[in-house]
């Protein structure tokens, strides 16, 4: 790896890391989540000037565990009662999905066509997940699209 590629990426343990950057990481995050709405108060609770942050936010990152999970696409067709789509997504967290995508069509002859993209930790059994979603009220049908 050249060292002077300013381009080049490299994954490494957490704790071989400087207090610095950690601390920025942590910075994004809780900015990210909505938990502090302001670089000045992200900097005074975790402990850092903000020309530190600068310095090291777009060069930071936090693993994401997208690497070691699988991203399903799901094609549904829901019947247009109230209630089913969010006995859907409570089924789907159920299981240990996080929902990434929903897109939902306007309903035509009672039914709506629905697309996600949900990231599961274990998808072992697809079988399983699509026939588990499938017995849901209102669900006319599921089907995997893709798998990553």
């Amino acid at each position: 790896m050249d060292t002077h590629d300013k381009s080049s990426f490299a994954v490494v343990r957490a704790d071989v890391l400087p207090d610095i950057v950690l601390r920025v990481m942590e910075a994004k995050r809780l900015i990210a989540i909505g938990e502090e709405k302001s670089l000045a108060a992200v900097c005074k609770r975790i402990g850092i000037s903000r020309s530190a942050f600068y310095k090291y936010k777009d060069c930071v990152f936090a693993y994401e565990e997208k690497l070691t999970a699988r991203m399903l696409s799901v094609y549904a067709v829901l019947r247009d009662e109230p209630g089913v789509l969010s006995g859907l997504l409570t089924a789907l967290s159920e299981i240990g999905a996080n929902v990434l995508t929903l897109n939902q069509s306007v309903p035509v002859d009672g039914a709506a066509a629905v697309t996600l993209t949900v990231r599961l930790a274990d998808v072992s059994d697809r079988q399983f997940f699509t026939e588990r979603l499938n017995t849901l009220p209102g669900v006319v049908n599921i089907r995997l699209l893709s798998e990553e």
